[in-house]
């Protein structure tokens, strides 16, 4: 068998296996439903993003990019506070729920529920649940669930795509 025709059936494989494990998963829910459906912030253009939040920001935020390992500074942010999506100033953790997880990225164990939004992303090529600014729909990062107690999850966030605000 030719070394090409090998590595197609591979990924073919691992494509639905890929596909069926997402099909186990629970169902996650898109934002845009309940009070920030109507947001002003979902009617900016992608120029005005750009603009807003300068490059970095905006290729994570805006088309799910993510920051190299352990460049932001709130890798190193213990005050107390909160912090808030960078595009559009909502609160999504509080400082007591933010820990180490020896990622290279922010990370906290527990989130305002209310004010982010989840979905399926596959783009790796396996299940994985993308988590969002319910707001203005910013990309955040990833939530997992090897977080430690009490909720056992880690919410893997893009230094880039918070601001933190003191108590």
């Amino acid at each position: 068998m030719t070394q090409s025709l090998i590595l197609h059936r591979r990924g073919l494989l691992m494509s639905a296996g890929a596909l069926a494990l997402s099909a186990c998963s629970p169902e996650t829910s898109e934002a845009g439903e309940g009070q920030y459906a109507a947001s002003p912030y979902r009617r900016v253009s992608d120029a005005d993003w750009r603009r807003r939040l300068g490059e970095a920001s905006w290729r994570v935020m805006r088309h799910e990019g993510t920051e190299r390992p352990y460049s932001s500074p709130l890798n190193d942010q213990h005050a107390r506070g909160t912090f808030v999506c960078k595009g559009c100033d909502l609160p999504l953790f509080r400082s007591q729920w933010k820990f180490d997880s020896h990622t290279g990225w922010p990370s906290f164990y527990d989130v305002i529920a209310a004010n982010i939004g989840k979905k399926r992303d596959l783009a790796i090529g396996i299940p994985r649940t993308e988590y969002h600014c319910a707001r203005c729909l910013g990309h955040q990062g990833h939530v997992f669930d090897d977080g430690p107690r009490p909720t056992g999850l880690r919410y893997c966030n893009n230094g880039v795509a918070l601001k933190f605000v003191s108590a």
